[in-house]
C-alpha cells in the first residue's frame, strides 16, 4: 500500500469543501482511550492537536522520555474512531480499528516543524488517515511509503517507507477492548529503507524481524543512522 501525496491532498481539500461525516470516539470510548494509552504507553505531557479535522480528529499525544523509556512516545488519539473496511474473513480477528505509536529518540527536536524533525508526526497522519481515503484497512505486517517514486521522508534520513508491527507497551497487550463492544488496535510504526520494503514485499513483515534480529539491528526507537538490515 503506498500513501500519494497529491491524491491525499486533493482528498483532504474536496472534504474540507464538502459535508462529509465525521468519525468520532463517543465521550466514554475517548475516555477509555486516553485511560489506556496513560497506563500503556505512560501518561503524556502534551497533544498535538488538529486545527482542521475535515473526517476524524486526530490528536498525537506526545509521552516525554523518562529514565526507565528513554525515548519519546508518539501515540495517536481519533483514528480508531474511524471503521476500517476489513475482509470478511477477517472480521473475526476484530481488525477493525486502530491507533499507530512512532518512538523517537529523547535527542530528537520534537518541537521543530522543520520536515526534518516533523515526518513522523506527517507519517502517523498519513497512515492513520490511509483507510479513509483509499477505503482500505492496516494492520500488523502492512507497508506504506509516500508516493510511487518511493521518496525519503526528509532530507536528513534514506527511510522513504514504514511496515507497521504490534505495539508493545508497559500493560503487555496490543488492543483495548472499549465498553461500547469496539476493539482498538496498536501498532507501532517501524520506518524502513527502500531495501527493506523491498526485502518485506518479496518475503513477509516475520521474515523482515527476524533478519533485523539477526543482525542485531535495534529498530523499535527511530534512529535516521541506523543500519540497513538489507544492504551489504
Amino acid at each position: 500500500m503506498a500513501i500519494i501525496k497529491k491524491l491525499i491532498k486533493k482528498i483532504m481539500i474536496k472534504k474540507a469543501m464538502s459535508k462529509s461525516p465525521m468519525y468520532l470516539y463517543g465521550e466514554d470510548e475517548q475516555e477509555e482511550v486516553e485511560k489506556y494509552i496513560c497506563d500503556a504507553f505512560g501518561e503524556f505531557a502534551s497533544v498535538f492537536h488538529e486545527l482542521v479535522s475535515p473526517d476524524i480528529h486526530l490528536d498525537v499525544c506526545l509521552i516525554p522520555p523518562s529514565d526507565e523509556e528513554p525515548y519519546y512516545k508518539l501515540v495517536t488519539l481519533g483514528a480508531g474512531a474511524y471503521k476500517m473496511n476489513v475482509p470478511d474473513e477477517l472480521l473475526d480477528d476484530k481488525l477493525e480499528y486502530a491507533e499507530y505509536v512512532i518512538y523517537l529518540p529523547e535527542n530528537w527536536n520534537i518541537k521543530s516543524n522543520n520536515e526534518t524533525d516533523f515526518w513522523p508526526i506527517r507519517v502517523l497522519k498519513g497512515i492513520a488517515r490511509l483507510p479513509i481515503y483509499c477505503d482500505t484497512w492496516l494492520g500488523y505486517g502492512h507497508t506504506t511509503q509516500d508516493d510511487e517514486e518511493g521518496t525519503a521522508y526528509a532530507s536528513n534520513t534514506q527511510f522513504n517507507s514504514v511496515v507497521l508491527d504490534f505495539a508493545s507497551n508497559k500493560r503487555g497487550d496490543i488492543r483495548l477492548k472499549l465498553s461500547s463492544g469496539k476493539v482498538i488496535n496498536f501498532y507501532e510504526v517501524i520506518p524502513l529503507y527502500p531495501e527493506e520494503l523491498q526485502y518485506k514485499l518479496d518475503n513477509d513483515a516475520d521474515i523482515l524481524f527476524d533478519r533485523f534480529k539477526e543482525k542485531g539491528i535495534k529498530y523499535k526507537v527511530v534512529d535516521i543512522d541506523r543500519k540497513n538490515a538489507c544492504k551489504e
